[in-house]
């Protein structure tokens, strides 16, 4: 039912609606003025933009802010950031601020009182948890610096370097370290273990490495390659082969894990290579060109084919290191093949002491053959060899050569009958040739 109004009703509700709207429009013209007042790097204006909007935690920050580090007045910051925090004590960031003008004005009391509303606010903000662990350590509080530490290397990455340096200096060790401020992630570990690599604590990478092992968690494969390599040219064959069978399986690799029978990876080069770790590894030389080839093998469904074609060529740049016991009889054998060399001498097949350079055997020069020939020998290793490595090398170095060889079936195993003297390999290091200088 419609309720009839008088015009003395109808003007006094027009009244009344015009007044609200004037109210609103007040009210929201003044917050929008103080917005844009508040947007200016001018203290008039954020003074103004203060004055039209009291009750707004954040134009008092900026304020604050401006007092701070654009003025250089830290009481004037400290009274502006105090209203900010009161208004809104849940923002991380006003704490914060509060805390640096704190600090540049010596009162360590309040900075501190600051920054524990700082961490109640944001527990887990890595720029807090910095500052935080940063006043920590000057106080002499060492475990609760150690913690906000750990909140940045569990959440920055930028600073998650920085934190572990810091960490390191209070707390040089490693399994505190792991307990205490490296998170259990894959990503925290592998920039701890990143880090222990460069300051060479090998048995630190190897404590990390054995955590990361536990996590069963996928990560890069060129993270292995990384640390089997550090690994290696710190001496430590045994335990780069062990992290090599720890991660095979979880990266996919296991059919690149050496067996009793072949101490070799890969050896009829059936698998890519991987360019790493204990598969066969190479870099690119000048003169040869290395290609996997399925049309002619001699086992498996390819061969390694080289063509060669300069001068000046040592090696074909190809490699694989092999860990191995000292005193011990291998028996080794491959296979080749070749075609139209001309130049002085010819590539090898070399077995050397990866550490000393020790020539333990070289075969024949690897040319004159248009079917596939088998070169074997026994080599027994010196006591103090643990790491072998197999490469093509040239013999006489220096000159022109052109040609080509593939290679396949490449096999090394410990020799049964290695106790018998008589099995003992003669001296087959490389050999000078008659064309050498």
């Amino acid at each position: 039912m419609a309720i009839a109004l008088s015009n003395g009703r109808r003007w006094q509700l027009a009244a009344a609606v015009a007044l609200l709207a004037c109210v609103y429009l007040f009210l929201t013209g003044k917050e929008f003025a103080a917005s844009v007042f508040a947007s200016s790097a001018e203290l008039p204006k954020l003074e103004r933009a203060v004055r039209l909007s009291p009750g707004n935690a954040d134009y008092r920050h900026r304020l604050g802010r401006y007092f701070e580090f654009a003025v250089g007045d830290p009481q004037a910051a400290i009274d502006s950031l105090r209203a900010a925090v009161a208004l809104n004590p849940h923002d991380a960031r006003y704490w914060f601020d509060l805390a640096s003008a704190y600090q540049v004005t010596g009162d360590v009391a309040n900075q501190g009182t600051a920054l524990e509303h700082a961490l109640l606010a944001e527990p887990t903000a890595p720029d807090v948890a910095w500052e935080a662990a940063n006043f920590f350590l000057i106080d002499g509080d060492t475990d609760r610096a150690l913690r906000e530490l750990h909140v940045v290397v569990a959440n920055d990455d930028e600073l998650r370097d920085a934190a572990l340096r810091e960490s390191w200096r209070v707390l040089p060790d490693t399994d505190a370290m792991l307990r205490e401020v490296v998170p259990a992630r894959a990503d925290s570990l592998f920039a701890f273990l990143g880090f222990l690599m460069g300051k060479q604590e090998t048995d630190g990478t190897i404590q990390t490495w054995s955590r990361i092992a536990q996590l069963h968690e996928k990560f890069r494969e060129r993270n292995l390659y990384e640390y089997v390599a550090y690994l290696l040219a710190a001496h430590r064959p045994e335990a780069a082969m062990s992290a090599w069978e720890q991660t095979a399986d979880a990266l996919g690799l296991s059919a690149y894990l050496p067996t009793d029978d072949n101490l070799v990876v890969n050896g009829d080069f059936s698998l890519d290579i991987l360019n790493g770790g204990f598969d066969w590894t190479y870099v690119n030389r000048t003169g040869v060109r290395p290609v996997l080839d399925p049309s002619d093998f001699q086992q498996g469904h390819r061969s390694l084919s080289l063509t060669f074609e300069g001068p000046g060529i040592a090696d074909a740049g190809i490699q694989q290191l092999i860990p191995v016991r000292g005193a011990t009889t291998y028996d080794f054998s491959a296979y080749f093949k070749s075609a139209e060399f001309e130049g002085a001498g010819g590539p090898q097949i070399v077995l050397r002491d990866a550490y000393t350079g020790l020539p333990l055997y070289a075969s024949d020069s690897l040319t004159d053959a248009d079917f596939w020939k088998e070169v074997h020998s026994k080599v027994t290793t010196p006591a103090s060899t643990t790491l072998l490595r197999l490469a093509i090398e040239r013999f006489p170095a220096g000159s022109a050569i052109r040609g080509k060889l593939w290679l396949d079936g490449f096999e090394l195993s410990p020799d049964d009958s290695s106790d018998d003297s008589s099995d003992r390999a003669p001296d087959r290091s490389p050999k000078q040739s008659k064309d050498r200088p």
